[in-house]
């Protein structure tokens, strides 16, 4: 709710492409500047008393964006700011929470707690736009600011209530970049791995860029309100919780790979077709499947991970994974609303569909070649 409010804040106050761009910038960067220390961090404190820190922090992230924006002080630096502390919370937080899954779940359901935990995600993301452009419409940005720092209370009771043994936690004696270093090489020199945060990193590139652009597609192709914003970023998430629904209900790792690949090319596929759609109930159907695809991609990349790294590395390795499919995100945002400014958002996100088809379509050759040097 939060993010589709302040986008449109920002889109009302400045009318700029590229500030939309900056303003997801400032969000994401923290990630990928922060996001590899927080997974050693998440490796060598209780993560959580971590969660319940980051949380609390957040809390007073969007109580402090609410007053500004219902007092009427609320100016673009003042979001930028806010954005970029926000970036810094979900840089310490997201290792941590992706750890914590195999902390509380056993080795064997940890696929399946992976996806169920993506389609809870994506419960939120289909819901909290369609929420929020209705309550943006009806009583403005600052009001649905407050409403999310209200929900904080409910994560951090919820945290409060677990009771869980004693996590283990990492005890060397090696400095920071030692740690970093242990996570970079186990990444780099297992191929599968390398490869799949390869092409996520495209589409978190990908991705992020028609979400920033979406205002822009509200107004100047679909002639829409903040209602209609909603609608496109919640069909979007409804065909992501599909995804994550549809990896829940298979539940396996055999064949990762290919969910991998095969997703890729099809969201680039929906890309290039949505840039060519002007009418609304056509590009609906688009959406659902490019959120349905990107959640494939996302899920399956992180189940393939977590299946494959030890405990003791972890939270250093999911921490790759986080700076790739969000640290990466700000390239995506700031870039595409950059050129959208110069050739409009049509061409942008068609050569975006573009270059992840061609990605994807590495990605399966080599997968491909890998396994028929295995048969034989």
């Amino acid at each position: 709710m939060q993010n589709v409010a302040q986008a449109w804040l920002v889109y009302r106050l400045t009318e700029s492409s590229f500030m939309l761009g900056l303003t997801a910038f400032f969000a994401l960067f923290p990630v990928l500047l922060l996001s590899l220390w927080g997974g050693v961090l998440a490796d060598h404190v209780n993560r959580h008393r971590l969660l319940m820190l980051a949380y609390f922090a957040g809390l007073i992230q969007a109580l402090v964006l609410g007053l500004l924006t219902l007092s009427g002080y609320v100016q673009a630096w003042h979001i930028l700011a806010l954005s970029a502390v926000l970036g810094i919370i979900h840089a310490l937080e997201m290792p941590a929470r992706h750890t914590f899954l195999s902390d509380i779940v056993s080795r064997e359901n940890l696929p399946n707690a992976i996806a169920l935990n993506s389609s809870a995600f994506n419960i939120a993301r289909f819901s909290g736009p369609f929420i929020a452009g209705i309550l943006v419409a009806h009583i403005g940005e600052g009001p649905v600011f407050i409403i999310n720092a209200i929900t904080f209370l409910a994560v951090i009771y919820s945290l409060r209530r677990m009771r869980l043994p004693t996590l283990q936690t990492s005890h060397s004696k090696d400095s920071v970049l030692d740690k970093m270093r242990e996570g970079l090489g186990f990444a780099w020199s297992n191929r599968s791995i390398r490869l799949s945060l390869m092409l996520l990193s495209v589409f978190s590139i990908v991705g992020t860029s028609l979400t920033v652009l979406m205002p822009v597609f509200t107004r100047g192709t679909f002639h829409g309100d903040s209602g209609v914003l909603g609608i496109l970023l919640g069909t979007m998430g409804a065909g992501a919780l599909t995804g994550a629904l549809t990896l829940a209900y298979l539940s396996r790792i055999q064949g990762l790979q290919w969910y991998i690949g095969t997703a890729g090319m099809v969201a680039g596929l929906c890309l290039v077709l949505f840039a060519m759609i002007s009418k609304l109930m056509l590009a609906l159907p688009v959406l659902a499947l490019f959120g349905f695809c990107q959640t494939i991609l996302a899920a399956s990349t992180n189940t393939l991970i977590q299946s494959q790294v030890s405990d003791v590395l972890r939270g250093r390795v999911m921490s790759i994974f986080s700076t790739v499919f969000i640290g990466f995100m700000p390239i995506g945002s700031i870039s595409s609303g950059y050129i959208a400014d110069i050739i409009g958002v049509n061409s942008t996100i068609n050569i975006l569909g573009t270059v992840s088809m061609l990605a994807a379509g590495v990605f399966l050759l080599r997968q491909r070649a890998r396994t028929l040097r295995e048969n034989n």
